[in-house]
């Protein structure tokens, strides 16, 4: 048997005082260790969002490495995302919300983030899969290019490209709108109404939980201008994906002066809902090659999904990587 040791009392308390103190002071350290770590992946999915990836297709990376590795496409879901329509949403969508415009030249390149969220725990969208079905979506503003010369009327024909990440299927892409086509549809694309969509390939972006949002990142860039090729990158924590498109599809490179970037319902014109007591902030970077302060352009949202959050102020900075900010919140 052991024998017990009985210290004194006041020995007791030293004892206790040291142990109590090397304690805290291993939580801190892992705390700070826990919050460098938690930095560094921050910085890794911006930077491997701006790393081109090295050809046409699709490709994963994973931290820390900034290397891609081409993976197979997939085919992305035949599903509209659809362009807003009618009066302007309540709720964040269908036309309400901020797009991030830009005073001068097309937009190179946009980041959309959620630097801070608080009291998240749940989401679905009821005319989706259920719980966790939501899509990130990083519109360009309606445009008028040479793509729409084929419809029927040109002048009233409009032009859209979305950057996509479906939760619910599992997948990043980017979609192409003919809005007024009134005519057949080009060979390859989906009718819609009057208008006509298509599809890049996708690329396999697993379910990502409504509780990681902050650390989702949705990134759409031109690279090469006119005949140029589109690139999406989605990141999530410590993985990133990529696919590619000709740019030529809807020539984005011509006439992109606005992005809007949020957290909305999974097509078909859908809602995605938050429980009460949710806030998001949501940040939208643009490049463009200038260091202006970009514009909150108001009630220039593209996408016809939507949320149940309320919009609130919303703010510029300009500098290396100017952005819009907002909150919304329920």
């Amino acid at each position: 048997m052991k024998q017990m040791i009985h210290l004194p009392r006041i020995a007791r308390i030293v004892v206790l005082a040291v142990l109590s103190a090397a304690s805290l002071s291993s939580a801190f350290a892992g705390e700070a260790v826990d919050g460098i770590e938690a930095r560094n992946q921050e910085n890794w999915r911006e930077a491997i969002a701006r790393t081109p990836v090295p050809a046409e297709g699709c490709f994963q990376a994973s931290y820390p490495s900034l290397t891609w590795n081409k993976v197979e496409c997939v085919v992305a879901p035949a599903i509209p995302y659809v362009p807003r329509t009618g009066a302007i949403s309540q709720t964040v969508g269908n036309g309400n919300d901020y797009a991030a415009e830009v005073t001068s030249g097309p937009i190179n390149a946009t980041l959309g983030s959620f630097p801070k969220v608080t009291g998240v725990t749940s989401e679905t969208d009821p005319g989706g899969l259920g719980a966790n079905d939501y899509s990130l979506q990083l519109n360009s503003n309606f445009m008028n290019t040479a793509a729409c010369d084929g419809a029927r009327d040109p002048a009233q024909c409009l032009d859209w490209q979305q950057f996509v990440y479906s939760s619910g299927y599992e997948v990043a892409f980017m979609q192409y709108w003919l809005i007024n086509w009134n005519n057949p549809c080009p060979s390859g694309w989906f009718s819609y109404s009057n208008d006509c969509y298509t599809n890049s390939n996708g690329v396999g972006a697993p379910l990502e939980v409504i509780t990681s949002l902050n650390r989702l990142k949705l990134f759409g860039a031109n690279y090469g201008g006119v005949g140029g090729t589109d690139e999406l990158v989605f990141s999530a924590g410590v993985r990133a994906y990529s696919t590619t498109g000709p740019d030529s599809i809807v020539d984005l490179a011509t006439a992109w002066t606005e992005s809007e970037f949020n957290i909305v319902g999974d097509g078909g014109g859908s809602e995605a809902n938050f429980n009460s007591g949710s806030s998001i902030t949501v940040q939208i970077t643009v490049l463009n090659g200038t260091r202006d302060v970009p514009i909150c352009a108001a009630d220039s949202g593209t996408t016809g999904e939507t949320n149940n959050l309320n919009l609130g102020n919303c703010s510029g900075k300009g500098g290396l990587r100017p952005y819009i900010e907002f909150t919304e919140s329920n």
